[in-house]
């Protein structure tokens, strides 16, 4: 969204180049004093003219962390953010509660971050559509048992605070080429088809099966 946003600005006369440059805070963050102010400043000045990115926000002001230097930063951004308003647009992601409670680090923030978007999480359909484009991206098709193993599974897993949304389906993929892998393992000469395609014990592993219970007869009985 946030490189969408950058095109749709720049083709609006807004921005003038529209570039999207992504950082958090390993890209902000130095290692001693006066370190975090210069990172955070080059990583603004590459961002100028186009969209700076920060996703996970939150990262830089950690909970119960005493001197942290995630400050600095946030210090920094907002003073930037004074001084140049009409050359870029920062735009800040992460967990709702997390960043609420980084909007209140510093005074200054809440006033320049007014927008807020909440982005639920995709639907099965949505998840569905997201795998298999992985996949075709990355030279894989799905039989059409495994879409629809798939759909049953994103309908019954969790979609707690920890769930990965696009994230899990791209995990999901991941797993499925590695147990494909391993089942191809016992096909002397596979062939291009049986390289492309996965299938739905490649998608969603069957359960394994419960150990049958054992059953001890007393002598007599």
């Amino acid at each position: 969204m946030a490189r969408l946003y950058g095109r749709l600005l720049a083709a609006l006369g807004v921005l003038g180049s529209g570039q999207v440059i992504e950082v958090s805070r390993p890209d902000l963050v130095g290692e001693y004093i006066g370190h975090t102010a210069h990172r955070t400043r080059e990583a603004f000045e590459r961002a100028r003219g186009g969209v700076l990115f920060i996703d996970e926000a939150y990262a830089l002001n950690p909970p119960a962390a005493r001197n942290d230097f995630g400050r600095e930063a946030i210090d920094t951004l907002v003073k930037l953010m004074e001084d140049h308003r009409d050359e870029v647009v920062i735009i800040v992601a992460g967990y709702g509660d997390e960043m609420a409670a980084f909007l209140a680090a510093n005074a200054g923030l809440q006033s320049r971050f007014t927008r807020h978007i909440h982005f639920g999480h995709y639907s099965p359909d949505e998840l569905v559509a997201i795998f298999e484009a992985l996949a075709r991206d990355s030279g894989y098709e799905c039989a059409w048992d495994a879409l629809a193993g798939l759909r049953r599974h994103f309908e019954r897993v969790p979609t707690n605070r920890s769930f990965g949304n696009g994230r899990y389906a791209r995990q999901l993929l991941d797993e499925a080429v590695t147990r494909q892998a391993g089942r191809l393992r016992s096909l002397r000469s596979p062939s291009v088809e049986d390289l492309r395609v996965l299938r739905v014990d490649d998608v969603v592993p069957t359960a394994p099966a419960r150990p049958n219970r054992s059953v001890t007869k007393r002598r007599g009985s």
